[in-house]
């Protein structure tokens, strides 16, 4: 599953699974750019992860085309055209649906759906001259499930399963793949911060028993965008200890 050669750009990838995959795709050979809202979250990550090729980070808001524009531009001319695209970034802001107003559903569409979508538009037209490319979109159990408190969220990532499915149809012929990954609950700091009494309510629907680990993430989506995954487009890979199994 090495990446020698490839260009990656990681979205989100300041903390948690972000930080994960940048440093998992960086160890096989990738060159990898990070992006998101926090410079000094970016710039810890760069700073963290050793491999042959300095991991570089830009600082941008997904959700803001212009923003995302210049991200895009810019590594091209540093780097040259993408390879690897994954979509990480998301944010939640929870409450019920009586209580979300339409300004905070449109803020977790924004990054978690229209980014996406993005980020992927800006980099395919490359990818089809160049007859490859790999695009992995980070979704959640919440796509699958539903998650009460959580509508805009859930709503988002189920959507971009959908998105994921679609744009896989669509350039399948030109030899790039569209891919969902899943990942259950995994120990970064949301998890830390959580009460016992809910940690433990978590395990007891996890049939594995525990939480997962980033890099167990991170290895997925590495095969994922590597060519071992040549033959696997609009799939959704559950790495969640078998949490929304049927």
């Amino acid at each position: 599953m090495q990446l020698d050669g490839k260009i990656a750009l990681v979205t989100g990838g300041g903390t948690g699974v972000g930080q994960a995959i940048a440093k998992s795709f960086a160890q096989a050979g990738a060159q990898v750019v990070i992006t998101g809202r926090r410079q000094d979250k970016l710039e810890q990550t760069c700073a963290a992860i050793q491999a042959a090729k300095p991991v570089r980070y830009f600082v941008a808001d997904v959700a803001d085309r212009t923003q995302v524009a210049s991200l895009i531009a810019w590594i091209n001319e540093e780097f040259g055209a993408l390879d690897i695209v994954v979509n990480n970034a998301a944010i939640s802001r929870d409450g019920f649906v009586m209580l979300t107003s339409p300004a905070t559903w449109d803020e977790v569409v924004a990054v978690n759906l229209r980014g996406p979508f993005l980020c992927a538009r800006a980099a395919l037209r490359p990818m089809i001259r160049r007859r490859w490319g790999r695009i992995v979109n980070i979704v959640s159990p919440a796509a699958l499930l539903g998650q009460e408190g959580a509508a805009a969220y859930a709503a988002t990532k189920g959507g971009l399963l959908s998105f994921t499915r679609s744009l896989a149809r669509e350039v399948g012929r030109y030899g790039i793949t569209v891919n969902a990954l899943c990942p259950g609950l995994v120990e970064t700091r949301l998890i830390a911060d959580m009460p016992a009494a809910v940690r433990e309510r978590h395990l007891q629907t996890i049939p594995l028993g525990r939480f997962g680990a980033p890099d167990e993430i991170a290895h997925a989506v590495r095969f994922l965008a590597s060519p071992a995954a040549s033959y696997v487009s609009g799939a959704l890979l559950a790495v969640d200890g078998g949490l929304t199994m049927t």
